[in-house]
Protein backbone atom coordinates (compact mmCIF):
# COMPACT_ATOMS: atom_id res chain seq x y z
CA UNK A 1 0.00 0.00 0.00
CA UNK A 2 1.25 3.45 -0.88
CA UNK A 3 2.31 5.44 2.22
CA UNK A 4 -0.02 8.33 1.34
CA UNK A 5 -2.98 5.96 0.92
CA UNK A 6 -2.19 4.36 4.28
CA UNK A 7 -2.03 7.80 5.92
CA UNK A 8 -5.41 8.77 4.46
CA UNK A 9 -6.98 5.54 5.75
CA UNK A 10 -5.43 6.08 9.19
CA UNK A 11 -6.70 9.67 9.38
CA UNK A 12 -10.21 8.59 8.36
CA UNK A 13 -10.28 5.86 11.01
CA UNK A 14 -9.00 8.28 13.65
CA UNK A 15 -11.59 10.86 12.63
CA UNK A 16 -14.49 8.46 12.91
CA UNK A 17 -13.32 7.07 16.25
CA UNK A 18 -13.15 10.63 17.66
CA UNK A 19 -16.61 11.59 16.41
CA UNK A 20 -19.38 12.13 18.94
CA UNK A 21 -22.80 10.63 18.12
CA UNK A 22 -25.17 13.33 16.91
CA UNK A 23 -28.61 13.83 18.41
CA UNK A 24 -31.03 13.33 15.54
CA UNK A 25 -34.69 12.91 14.76
CA UNK A 26 -35.59 9.71 12.94
CA UNK A 27 -38.30 10.79 10.52
CA UNK A 28 -39.96 7.38 10.54
CA UNK A 29 -39.12 5.69 7.26
CA UNK A 30 -40.97 2.34 7.05
CA UNK A 31 -38.02 0.82 5.17
CA UNK A 32 -35.35 1.30 7.82
CA UNK A 33 -34.40 2.86 11.14
CA UNK A 34 -31.42 5.06 11.95
CA UNK A 35 -29.46 3.76 14.94
CA UNK A 36 -26.65 6.34 15.10
CA UNK A 37 -25.32 9.37 13.22
CA UNK A 38 -21.74 10.65 13.49
CA UNK A 39 -20.66 13.91 11.86
CA UNK A 40 -17.04 14.94 12.11
CA UNK A 41 -16.25 17.66 12.97
CA UNK A 42 -19.28 18.62 15.02
CA UNK A 43 -18.20 20.78 17.96
CA UNK A 44 -21.69 21.37 19.35
CA UNK A 45 -25.21 20.19 18.72
CA UNK A 46 -27.19 20.70 16.67
CA UNK A 47 -24.36 20.37 14.16
CA UNK A 48 -23.85 23.41 12.01
CA UNK A 49 -22.25 22.67 8.67
CA UNK A 50 -20.19 25.59 7.42
CA UNK A 51 -19.72 26.54 3.79
CA UNK A 52 -16.33 25.71 2.33
CA UNK A 53 -15.72 22.77 4.68
CA UNK A 54 -16.07 19.02 4.32
CA UNK A 55 -17.59 16.72 6.93
CA UNK A 56 -17.24 13.02 7.60
CA UNK A 57 -20.68 11.41 7.87
CA UNK A 58 -21.29 7.91 9.25
CA UNK A 59 -24.88 6.71 9.53
CA UNK A 60 -25.61 3.34 11.13
CA UNK A 61 -29.04 2.05 10.14
CA UNK A 62 -31.15 -1.09 10.33
CA UNK A 63 -32.86 -2.20 7.13
CA UNK A 64 -36.43 -3.50 7.21
CA UNK A 65 -36.34 -4.39 3.50
CA UNK A 66 -34.14 -6.12 0.95
CA UNK A 67 -32.61 -4.06 -1.83
CA UNK A 68 -30.13 -4.67 -4.62
CA UNK A 69 -29.05 -1.01 -4.69
CA UNK A 70 -28.62 1.99 -2.43
CA UNK A 71 -28.68 5.61 -3.58
CA UNK A 72 -27.73 8.50 -1.31
CA UNK A 73 -29.58 11.80 -1.73
CA UNK A 74 -29.21 15.09 0.14
CA UNK A 75 -31.99 17.69 -0.01
CA UNK A 76 -32.19 21.23 1.25
CA UNK A 77 -35.54 22.99 1.53
CA UNK A 78 -35.63 26.41 -0.11
CA UNK A 79 -38.88 28.39 0.01
CA UNK A 80 -40.73 25.19 0.92
CA UNK A 81 -39.36 23.25 -2.07
CA UNK A 82 -36.94 20.31 -1.55
CA UNK A 83 -33.87 20.89 -3.73
CA UNK A 84 -31.37 18.05 -4.28
CA UNK A 85 -27.73 18.88 -3.56
CA UNK A 86 -25.03 17.01 -5.48
CA UNK A 87 -22.82 14.71 -3.42
CA UNK A 88 -19.52 13.09 -4.44
CA UNK A 89 -20.76 9.48 -4.35
CA UNK A 90 -24.46 8.75 -4.78
CA UNK A 91 -23.98 4.97 -4.87
CA UNK A 92 -24.42 3.84 -1.27
CA UNK A 93 -23.01 0.43 -2.23
CA UNK A 94 -19.67 2.22 -2.75
CA UNK A 95 -19.96 4.13 0.52
CA UNK A 96 -19.63 1.40 3.12
CA UNK A 97 -22.92 -0.41 2.51
CA UNK A 98 -22.46 -4.02 1.43
CA UNK A 99 -25.04 -4.66 -1.28
CA UNK A 100 -27.37 -6.39 -1.76
CA UNK A 101 -29.01 -5.09 1.40
CA UNK A 102 -30.64 -7.79 3.51
CA UNK A 103 -33.63 -7.44 5.85
CA UNK A 104 -32.98 -7.19 9.59
CA UNK A 105 -29.29 -6.26 9.16
CA UNK A 106 -27.32 -3.22 10.31
CA UNK A 107 -25.34 -1.19 7.79
CA UNK A 108 -22.97 1.78 7.86
CA UNK A 109 -23.20 4.52 5.26
CA UNK A 110 -19.91 6.46 5.27
CA UNK A 111 -19.11 9.49 3.15
CA UNK A 112 -17.29 12.82 3.03
CA UNK A 113 -19.83 15.59 2.55
CA UNK A 114 -18.48 18.85 1.12
CA UNK A 115 -20.52 21.97 1.87
CA UNK A 116 -19.77 24.20 -1.10
CA UNK A 117 -19.59 27.96 -0.71
CA UNK A 118 -22.22 28.44 -3.41
CA UNK A 119 -24.83 26.46 -1.45
CA UNK A 120 -27.59 28.58 0.09
CA UNK A 121 -28.12 28.42 3.84
CA UNK A 122 -30.87 25.87 4.56
CA UNK A 123 -32.28 23.86 7.43
CA UNK A 124 -33.31 20.23 7.30
CA UNK A 125 -36.78 18.69 7.37
CA UNK A 126 -38.24 15.20 7.10
CA UNK A 127 -39.71 13.70 3.92
CA UNK A 128 -40.16 9.94 4.05
CA UNK A 129 -41.05 9.00 0.47
CA UNK A 130 -39.51 5.59 -0.38
CA UNK A 131 -36.37 6.10 1.69
CA UNK A 132 -34.42 3.42 3.52
CA UNK A 133 -33.49 5.94 6.20
CA UNK A 134 -33.93 9.65 6.80
CA UNK A 135 -32.61 11.83 9.58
Amino acid sequence: MDVRAGLVVLLCVMGFTCAVPVKFIDCGSPSGKVAMVDINPCASQPCQLHKGQSYGVNVTFHSAVESQTSTAVVHGVIAGVPIPFPIPMEDGCKSGIQCPIQKQQYYHYVTALPVKTEYPAVSTTCDIGNSLFIF
